[in-house]
């Protein structure tokens, strides 16, 4: 019997994982975390359960790979070209001045000037996966401050390209610095030039060829053959393969495959990226952690409070408010994932040692487990910093030409204020001017201000939390305020502050949730609108329509759950019986169509004259003469020969209505 050592490992990595993913989802931790437990749990540093180390480092760097062609081909060039400034102006700050105080910390302690560069990059990358998933689990996402973060993690996932490029030239093996420097910027220039000529020219045909096909084999086996084709191709220039990966998946994203190509590859690159998370897991050696508890904790909290104070310093500079500031600065307070990917380039490259790792090791770990619980606690510490005299200018943010816009420049009474310009927004704006309705839109995206201004409206940037702000468009005098933010934690503060302001305006709040309605009826919300229910009860009027039940019915079963705060749907008991007993009641109704025989008596009759309901039970809905449809036709109205009668009746009364007039 052929013994497979690695079978039974697969077994137990699995098992371990799965467990430490359920205890993990009960308690919100995203699964990087529960990844990395599960491999200190079953490595050489826990039980020891893993004999077959080296195959899961190989099966880990598979993940890497994946990882990397995953990311390159999510990434689109034009989602960067439309929010540049935050990308370009916000992500080169933020990694740049990181990497420049980790330099300079890390000198003091001994570091040589390559290593403690190379520490730099290490801290100034954070999280995409655990902030991400963090924010959409809290509805951030299309928040303001979520669209800086989303974009600050995007030019940090590309960032890791050149750093990984330049972590052989500072560990020295590349010779000559000036003559490594000439060689690696002709092999950047040849790669490229590559890139562009596979995804302009010779990618986008080779699988229009392959879909033509309609094989979904074919097509799955040719994206790895580019991944893997395009990784070997970097690595034999001296590159690396994660490298040649993400520039694989870059070629893709610019085809009209990619959707496509990446739903095949995303079941593999998740198992794959568990495996190099447990492989991380498994590399910790809780004795150095232990041996050095003051180290560890207090070089931890310093990384989180430092790039928190960088992060949130580049939010201010981009014209953020204190408050998003705050909470950008904590979401990208940890060290990131693809630190991860990057150490193992430096542990090959001799940057790192042994004890340096580990100390790494337990950082990342340690930082990445707290962000859930930060990224949470975050709205509420920046109200507490808000607060704070020396941060009180930048209460409803700043942005180069917007400024002027803040004071009040017109005589505001009983108008409307729109906080947030989304879909939402724009609706009521739009229904605002055709009532002839005065009114004043507050945003905190920068660009749709500028864009929006330029279109006339009475647009203010700033955030609604701040007073100032909520003063300027005169909230004491305005007759209705309309929240329509995606951002739940603000919401509360907006209707926190407008009460402190106002007890007369009135509050309508748009929310995602039912959920979050009592609380925001405590603060002082007058109506909550939650989309999840309004959107459940449109559906059901739809329904209920096309099983022609009367509207009358419909409006008074809507009215009744918008009246009861939309609690009508989590108890079935308040359903009235005609409602409740629907699919009885029209069940033996059809709607049946008839065509008029020229032997039939009716024929040259009026309906009054033809007496159908009183003979054959049914009523006439409709006349189809010829093209000619007669809606709801009166009792004047002739049956022609050859006219085609729609019926309404039981299902017998229809049979009888087509056997009599037919």
């Amino acid at each position: 019997m052929i013994e497979m050592p690695i079978l039974k490992d697969l077994v137990l990595i699995f098992g371990v994982s799965v467990a430490w993913l359920l205890a993990g989802y009960r308690l919100r931790l995203p699964p990087i975390i529960g990844f990395l437990l599960a491999g200190f749990v079953i490595g050489p540093y826990g039980m020891g359960l893993i004999r077959s180390s080296h195959e899961v480092e190989i099966l880990a760097e598979i993940g890497v790979v994946l990882l990397l062609f995953a990311v390159g081909m999510e990434f689109s060039l034009r989602d960067l070209m439309s929010s540049k400034k935050a990308v370009l102006l916000g992500g080169t700050l933020q990694v740049v001045l990181t990497t420049v105080i980790t330099l300079l910390l890390t000198a003091q302690f001994g570091l040589a000037l390559n290593q403690a560069v190379f520490a730099g990059f290490l801290v100034s990358l954070s999280s995409t996966a655990i902030v991400l998933k963090t924010m959409q689990d809290r509805a951030e996402v299309d928040s303001a401050h979520g669209r800086v973060i989303l974009s600050i993690l995007i030019f940090q996932d590309i960032a890791i390209a050149p750093m990984m490029i330049f972590t052989p030239l500072l560990a020295g093996t590349s010779g000559d610095l000036a003559e490594s420097i000439l060689t690696l910027a002709l092999k950047g220039v040849a790669v490229v030039l590559a890139v562009i000529l596979l995804a302009r020219y010779i990618v986008p045909k080779v699988l229009f060829q392959v879909t033509r096909t309609r094989s979904r084999e074919l097509f799955l086996l040719s994206i790895v053959l580019i991944c893997s084709a395009v990784a070997w191709a970097t690595s034999e220039l001296g590159l690396s393969l994660g490298l040649g990966a993400f520039l694989a998946g870059l070629i893709i994203s610019e085809s009209e495959y990619s959707y496509q190509a990446l739903e095949g590859i995303l079941p593999f690159k998740a198992v794959f990226t568990g495996f190099f998370f447990i492989s991380i897991g498994m590399l910790l050696d809780t004795s150095i952690v232990l041996a050095h508890p003051v180290t560890v904790l207090g070089a931890g909290a310093g990384i989180l409070l430092v790039k928190a104070l960088i992060a949130g310093g580049v939010a201010l500079a981009l014209g953020m408010s204190t408050r998003a500031a705050v909470i950008i600065g904590l979401a990208l307070s940890q060290i990131g994932e693809f630190s991860f990917v990057l150490s193992r380039a430096g542990v090959s490259s001799g940057l790192l040692d042994f004890h340096l790792y580990q100390i790494f090791l337990a950082l990342a770990v340690l930082t990445m487990g707290v962000t859930p619980f930060i990224i949470n606690m975050a709205p509420r510490l920046a109200s507490i910093v808000t607060s704070w005299p020396g941060l009180r200018r930048f209460e409803s943010g700043s942005y180069l030409g917007m400024a002027g816009r803040n004071g009040v420049t017109k005589k505001l009474h009983d108008h409307l204020v729109i906080v947030g310009f989304g879909v939402n927004g724009r609706n009521i704006a739009k229904a605002a001017k055709v009532a002839g309705v005065t009114y004043e839109i507050v945003e905190m995206n920068p660009d749709t201000v500028r864009a929006v201004r330029a279109e006339g409206e009475p647009i203010r940037y700033g955030d609604a939390t701040s007073r100032e702000l909520l003063k300027s468009v005169a909230i004491d005098q305005a007759r209705i305020v309309v929240i329509a933010i995606s951002d739940p934690a603000a919401t509360r503060q907006v209707i926190h502050t407008i009460r402190e302001l106002s007890r007369k305006v009135y509050i309508i709040v748009r929310t995602r949730f039912v959920n979050e309605m009592p609380a925001l009826y405590t603060l002082g919300a007058n109506e909550v609108i939650p989309e999840e229910f309004e959107t459940s009860v449109e559906i059901f009027t739809r329904v209920l329509l096309k099983y022609l039940v009367p509207r009358a019915e419909i409006e008074k079963f809507t009215n009744e759950v918008r009246a009861h705060s939309y609690e009508m749907f989590r108890s079935l008991s308040r359903l009235s019986p005609s409602l409740s007993d629907l699919p009885v009641h029209l069940s033996g109704i059809e709607v049946s169509a008839v065509k008029v025989s020229e032997r039939c008596a009716v024929s040259g009759q009026t309906l009054a004259e033809a007496q159908l309901r009183s003979r054959l039970g049914v009523n006439v809905l409709a006349i189809m003469r010829g093209e000619q449809l007669i809606a709801n036709p009166s009792g004047n109205e002739q049956i022609g020969n050859g006219d085609v009668l729609y019926v309404i009746g039981t299902t017998a009364q229809c049979a009888e209505a087509s056997r009599a007039l037919g």
